[in-house]
């Protein structure tokens, strides 16, 4: 499959007529500022889109404005600072002294555990045992943990803006499930027209969820009342350069395997823009990063970053943008509106750089190694590769605690 075009083309393709429930055919937005009267989100009393009016004009918004350098609150304040690496090979969650960089102690929890998730209110930290169906609680404090709480194939873990509710993406029942944030009690669920949902992110004022189904190449748009999906966005009407052949992919082993039958995208992570303007999804097959403009929710981009774009983190001071390209064990640098590409960062031979978070102070980027049973330390001013260690065989979403910000909507610290 040809996928070697300019980005012209790109966005002549996204002009095209779609299918039904498909958005890709949007113009792009380079000039289409929202309009809505600007709102920053949670209020004071860190709520979240209860009291916003709309996505906020490009100039007022600061959306990463309380996750700077050591603003730390809540539960987060004074807990002991710790990487937990989650291992799906082992059923085990690793330690990590974050001022020795040596594994200080393993537990066990149940099978494939994905990802380390801050909750809402930052008191605990939940590890998603995905086949094992079941969430660990940490004391975000202390470290201490919990005893398991049942919850059917939890791959990933977010909460509603305003933390009344979490939602567990599970990826193989092919539905989010909207759950009490603290009992976890199942309260609804919300079948989902994809394969592989597991990522997601939300518009500044928290009205709406742009998450990533990894195995059919969509995105989904989906109000916060979590009812039913809008819309669906199918990232594989449209060509991007220098992607991986699908065919190719299915060979490859790994994630790439489960792609379905004509998906040629794979997204992966979705963060919005400091400005609030823009959504950007890691896609692991089309090696670089969507653009999804935050007001119309429709595609107006793409750049391209390193085979395998998997992660994306904010700097501390909202300047930069973090991108992992797994596949090519290197780190993208892009500018704070995702637009271009400052710098690459080559890791090493054999790094395989994937999901993880930037340190409280801002100074440190650590990344799990997918497949090389290791975890990467980063100087975030010079990219040097300053730590490798050596973990469990299977490391995947490990969480930086504790970090910066009044809550967390989810992931490894997606932090407001």
């Amino acid at each position: 499959m040809t996928m070697r075009r300019r980005l012209p083309v790109i966005v002549a393709a996204l002009a095209l007529p779609t299918a039904l429930a498909a958005c890709s055919g949007a113009s792009p937005t380079s000039s289409s500022a929202p309009s809505s009267a600007a709102s920053a989100g949670p209020s004071s009393s860190a709520t979240a889109s209860s009291t916003a009016t709309g996505t906020g004009s490009a100039s007022a918004l600061h959306v990463y404005s309380h996750t700077g350098k050591n603003q730390l609150t809540g539960a987060a304040v004074g807990a002991k600072p710790q990487i937990y690496v989650p291992d799906t090979l082992s059923n085990r969650v690793d330690v990590i002294d974050p001022t020795t960089y040596r594994v200080i102690r393993s537990f066990p929890v149940g099978r494939e555990p994905q990802h380390v998730v801050p909750s809402w209110d930052l008191k605990t930290l939940w590890v998603n045992d995905d086949k094992g169906n079941d969430l660990v609680p940490i004391d975000a404090r202390t470290g201490k943990v919990g005893r398991p709480v049942p919850v059917a194939d939890p791959y990933n873990l977010y909460f509603t803006p305003d933390g009344k509710h979490a939602l567990v993406m599970a990826e193989r029942l092919r539905r989010i499930d909207v759950r009490d944030p603290h009992t976890m009690k199942l309260q609804r669920s919300m079948p989902v027209p994809c394969y592989g949902v597991n990522h997601a992110d939300y518009t500044a004022d928290g009205s709406v969820m742009v998450a990533s189904c990894e195995f059919s190449g969509k995105l989904l748009v989906i109000p916060t009342t979590f009812t039913k999906v809008a819309r669906v966005i199918d990232l594989n009407k449209t060509k991007t350069p220098g992607a991986t052949d699908p065919k190719m992919a299915k060979h490859m082993g790994g994630p790439m395997a489960g792609i379905r039958p004509g998906a040629s995208s794979m997204p992966q992570d979705v963060r919005l823009t400091d400005d609030g303007r823009t959504f950007l999804v890691a896609d692991m097959m089309r090696n670089g990063v969507w653009k999804v403009d935050a007001k119309s929710l429709r595609l107006s981009g793409f750049l391209h970053t390193g085979k395998g774009a998997h992660g994306i983190y904010p700097s501390r001071d909202a300047t930069r943008i973090f991108v992992s390209n797994r596949d090519a064990g290197s780190v993208s640098v892009l500018d704070a509106t995702g637009a271009r590409v400052l710098k690459t960062w080559p890791l090493s031979k054999g790094a395989s750089p994937d999901m993880g978070g930037v340190t409280a102070d801002g100074t440190q980027l650590w990344l799990a190694g997918r497949y090389d049973s290791e975890v990467y330390v980063i100087d975030t001013a010079t990219g040097k590769l300053l730590h490798r260690i050596k973990v469990g065989n299977g490391p995947h979403g490990l969480a930086v605690w504790p970090q910066p910000g009044r809550f967390s909507l989810g992931h490894t610290g997606n932090m407001r």
